[in-house]
């Protein structure tokens, strides 16, 4: 089954330095350019862009990557 999540979702990733948390900000469901690379997203697998919790860094992401998790406070 695919991971469908919602633009306000609380989500956590693995990453180089580690798992990491954020909020869903946009749900991409066509190829776009993000950061010199390519995203190549559809409506049948949509990637995410997600801003990290302590760092306010954006990224991107597949449904498969993700894992949601409490909503932060």
């Amino acid at each position: 089954m695919k991971r469908q999540f919602k633009v306000g979702d609380h989500v956590s990733w693995n990453s180089e330095a580690g798992r990491v948390r954020g909020t869903i900000k946009k749900k991409v469901t066509s190829p776009m350019r993000f950061k010199n690379y390519v995203v190549r997203a559809s409506r049948k697998e949509p990637q995410y862009l997600i801003k990290s919790d302590k760092t306010d860094h954006l990224a991107m992401h597949k449904g498969t990557a993700l894992k949601k998790i409490a909503s932060k406070k």
